[in-house]
């Protein structure tokens, strides 16, 4: 744990999931702009948690920085930090990043995505609550959309009723949560559906970094479907943009934003962009098409644009060189 010097000034911000990929972006993010950041991560083993030691080796050397390894599951164990750094969290707000990640993943344990998005999602909403905090950013999915190729893009007046994943259910049910505290207890609430985040420090278990690995490797790549799904794949700068315009966002009580690139590419599109970038042939393992994947995920962000000001400026074409970039020069640990 590193020191925290209150003496800084600035706003204080509790970053939940503040080790992982988007989480250790953002808090850099807010570190760079003069704000106190408290982290919670509980550095479970879903991937190496070496890599979420190096993700914040940077923001360990701030004094204006505090980590705790925390399960947010774990009410009692929250309840000791806004004991003592309650106060502090109310000058700026909760960044809800923390999360059991991953569509297929939540099929095999949905109990422990329950309890984690969503138990844990209102052990905050309540401490929020008693603590007299305001602001609240969630980091929400574009999971929820369900599987309805026919509304595309999607928009956020969309009914989020009928997801087709543990993951994405439980991701619906936290905004249904956020909603009723914001009504109830006037706190601020903004909640981001992300549209498949990457770039340097994306995890190792999402598409475009383990297709850059198996692809560099020679390892066959399992390619599910016949590569005709398509994505709206959103580069982790634009995505900061994003979270940083929600944080500053107070003209509405409760409001969900789309954030995403709002262009798509095909899994097959994909590949072949990672074979020219790499210059290696990708040696393809079909498989079908597993259940709770989606056809297609396109954001309409008309909403973002307008009222958060969001103007992601880096399509894939720029993004995935970048990331092959950091990806072969970076020592990371990978799965």
């Amino acid at each position: 744990m590193s020191g925290f010097d209150l003496s800084a000034g600035g706003k204080t911000y509790l970053v939940t999931g503040g080790a992982g990929f988007i989480g250790s972006h953002v808090v850099e993010a807010l570190l760079a702009r003069g704000a106190q950041v408290l982290v919670v991560d509980d550095f479970n083993d879903y991937y190496e948690p070496a890599i979420k030691e190096s993700n914040l080796a940077q923001a360990l050397e701030n004094p204006r920085f505090r980590l705790y390894r925390t399960d947010i599951r774990s009410i009692q164990s929250l309840r000791e930090i806004f004991e003592a750094h309650g106060a502090d969290i109310a000058t700026g707000g909760i960044i809800h990043l923390a999360a059991r990640a991953g569509v297929r993943p939540s099929l095999k344990e949905p109990r422990l995505y329950l309890e984690t998005n969503v138990t844990g999602t209102l052990n905050l909403l309540e401490l929020a609550r008693e603590y007299g905090i305001k602001k609240f950013v969630f980091a929400s999915s574009s999971s929820v959309y369900g599987d309805s190729p026919e509304r595309v893009p999607f928009t956020e007046t969309q009914d989020v009723s009928r997801p087709v994943s543990p993951y994405a259910a439980t991701k619906a049910m936290a905004e249904s949560l956020l909603h009723s505290y914001s009504h109830l207890y006037g706190i601020q609430v903004v909640a981001l559906r992300f549209f498949t985040v990457y770039g340097p420090r994306q995890r190792p278990d999402l598409a475009i970094h383990k297709f850059t690995r198996l692809i560099d490797q020679g390892l066959p790549l399992p390619m599910f479907g016949d590569g005709s799904t398509r994505r709206d794949y959103t580069y982790i700068d634009d995505i900061l943009q994003g979270v940083l315009a929600a944080v500053r966002y107070d003209a509405s009580p409760f409001e969900v934003f789309n954030l995403g690139e709002s262009q798509t590419t095909s899994l097959a599109e994909l590949i072949g962009l990672l074979e020219e970038i790499l210059g290696k042939k990708a040696l393809i393992e079909s498989h079908t098409l597993q259940v709770g994947d989606v056809p297609i995920t396109f954001a309409d962000i008309s909403k973002s644009h307008r009222l958060l000001g969001y103007n992601p400026t880096t399509l894939i074409s720029k993004g995935l060189p970048l990331f092959v970039n950091w990806y072969q020069s970076s020592h990371q640990l990978v799965l």
